[in-house]
């Protein structure tokens, strides 16, 4: 697995051992920073992703935080309850020389610990077909991480059903092999000023 795109493309990441991790694809994770590049997504406002504040639930490798700072994002947290996944988003970080723009959080995406600041751009890739998108979502939103405006980019089995939290609409849905990718956009509007 390789970062696509960014100042670290070609780098490559180590993914956590074992079977709890599906790591996103390539093809998928190519396809998914083409579409937030482009900004057909906004309606021509242009990429997310620079000067980003970043959040990547059930991170995993960390590959989608960490695709997103080697394209310009400021900051990015991750967040993941298994500590192997946590330890290897860590050795990825320290071997980019990334740790200063990013926290890596051992945390339950279901009841996340209070947010310092809300994130503009939000990664969710949990475990296919248990139904942890949506109840992560809300909890993730009541707990601060998600910024009024920001998107959310969600990653489920193809044929997985999300049933869309209140204050939150899909704004466009892309299936890639075994795939479904649904960006979704929270109520309200981003807030350019920090």
């Amino acid at each position: 697995m390789r970062v696509i795109g960014g100042s670290w493309r070609g780098r490559r990441l180590e993914a956590p051992e074992g079977r709890t991790v599906r790591p996103t694809s390539d093809r998928a994770r190519e396809a998914i920073f083409n579409i937030l590049a482009h900004g057909a997504h906004t309606g021509g406002e242009g990429s997310p992703i620079p000067d980003a504040r970043v959040l990547d639930a059930f991170a995993g490798s960390g590959a989608l935080g960490i695709e997103a700072m080697s394209r310009g994002a400021a900051q990015a947290t991750f967040l993941d309850s298994d500590a192997e996944a946590v330890r290897a988003i860590q050795r990825n970080l320290t071997a980019l020389k990334a740790l200063a723009g990013a926290s890596v959080r051992r945390a339950d995406c279901l009841a996340p610990p209070r947010a310092p600041a809300p994130c503009d751009l939000v990664f969710l890739d949990p475990p296919y077909n248990q139904s942890l998108a949506a109840p992560a979502l809300a909890a993730l939103a009541a707990a601060g991480w998600i910024a009024d405006g920001a998107l959310c980019v969600v990653e489920q089995q193809h044929d997985e059903a999300l049933e869309v939290p209140d204050g939150f609409e899909v704004v466009t849905e892309r299936r890639y092999g075994k795939a479904k990718v649904t960006i979704l956009r929270r109520a309200g509007e981003r807030n350019f000023l920090r």
